[in-house]
């Protein structure tokens, strides 16, 4: 198989009816990597709003058991997109997710604006660091995937493309992202799991890696201090030159999932889908903080 030849495929396909084949194309053998990096990234954003911020961290799974809930999220989302909405394991991943987010208070808003960053984030990040951009097809397909997943969420008013999303994204973002000091302790709990992957001694330098890899507007959210110019150019320039090496690689012959990633640590013998996810944790039906409860000067312009 020539390098874009897979390409070739996706375009013959119907962006909608065949959005799961095309999404599955595109997750597990054009950019495994990349979509896993995006898909951390987009969670990552989540934190950054105080009402989800702030749940993440009285449940204590992102701060105590931050391996686990690692890889239970990707586990249960790439097994949807590796057996489908209507195949066995498919339907008990969804079932484990939505007894996971009925047993709190989320509101629809934020379970729009999460499932808007699984859109328009891989998107931008592929664009950006991948082999290739995504196609016309592949974004479209994206999109009813998620929409598609929303359904099955029961999620209301679900955005019906790609640019109603981003500007559903970048809205909640501006009115939204804001200084939180339990979403601080998240998210630093989520870089400690990341630099916990690699040698000890890197874990510095892959710190100051990952958030050169963030926006300003993320950066100034969670009050972390930028890397120098000449760091930021350098850890981007390189993502990007591991995408033009890829490029010069043979395509990839077989799928690659989540659960084969190196980083999903907690099942070395194997897991039930059923098994997955978080329970309730009794007394805590939802957390405390309003949208509109901060100061117009903890708001991140």
């Amino acid at each position: 198989m020539k390098r874009f030849e897979r390409l070739g495929r996706i375009r013959r396909l119907d962006p909608v009816a065949d959005a799961l084949e095309i999404y599955r194309l595109s997750a597990a053998f054009e950019f495994p990597w990349d979509y896993t990096r995006a898909l951390e990234l987009a969670l990552y954003r989540t934190y950054a709003v105080p009402s989800i911020g702030r749940l993440l961290a009285r449940t204590a799974e992102l701060t105590e058991r931050t391996q686990k809930r690692y890889d239970d999220t990707a586990l249960l989302l790439d097994t949807i997109v590796e057996h489908g909405f209507a195949a066995e394991e498919g339907r008990t991943a969804i079932r484990r997710i939505n007894q996971m987010h009925r047993s709190y208070d989320i509101s629809d808003d934020d379970m729009r604006y999460v499932l808007s960053t699984f859109v328009v984030v891989p998107r931008r990040w592929i664009d950006t660091y991948g082999w290739r951009r995504l196609s016309r097809h592949e974004v479209v397909a994206a999109t009813e995937y998620y929409r598609t997943l929303g359904r099955h969420m029961g999620i209301p008013d679900i955005p019906e493309t790609y640019d109603e999303f981003e500007t559903l994204l970048d809205a909640y973002e501006r009115e939204h992202f804001r200084w939180d000091e339990q979403s601080r302790t998240v998210s630093d709990a989520t870089l400690d799991l990341m630099v916990s992957w690699y040698p000890r001694p890197l874990a510095p330098l892959l710190r100051t890696a990952t958030l050169a890899l963030f926006d300003e507007h993320l950066l100034r959210a969670f009050r972390y201090t930028r890397p120098g110019t000449a760091t930021t150019a350098f850890v981007r320039r390189a993502v990007r030159t591991r995408g033009r090496l890829v490029r010069l690689l043979p395509p990839r012959s077989s799928p690659h999932f989540a659960r084969q990633n190196w980083e999903i640590k907690g099942y070395p013998d194997g897991y039930r889908v059923a098994d997955l996810g978080t329970r309730p944790v009794p007394g805590l039906r939802g957390c405390p903080v309003r949208h509109g409860d901060a100061s117009a000067a903890d708001t991140v312009e």
